[in-house]
């Protein structure tokens, strides 16, 4: 079985700006896999690279990822 090649599109350091991005992505239809070290997670560390996280997808995906998370949020009135 051959599967799809995943391309990292962002990188945060802590779990929370990478889970914005997925559910950014995940809404425009983008099908999204999060990387990250357990341990990190476990511990609640964000140093020496414990807490990386990647936003990852399907190559076929990536520049329309990447156009997304380079989006500016709409401005409030």
């Amino acid at each position: 079985m051959n599967e799809p090649r995943l391309v990292t599109v962002y990188r945060s350091q802590g779990m929370l700006p990478a889970q914005v991005v997925k559910a950014k992505l995940e809404s425009a239809g983008v099908p999204v896999l999060l990387k990250y070290e357990a341990v990190g997670q476990v511990l609640g560390l964000t140093v020496d690279g414990l807490g990386l996280v990647e936003v990852q997808v399907p190559e076929a995906w990536a520049e329309m990822a990447r156009e997304l998370v380079a989006e500016e949020p709409p401005e409030e009135e």
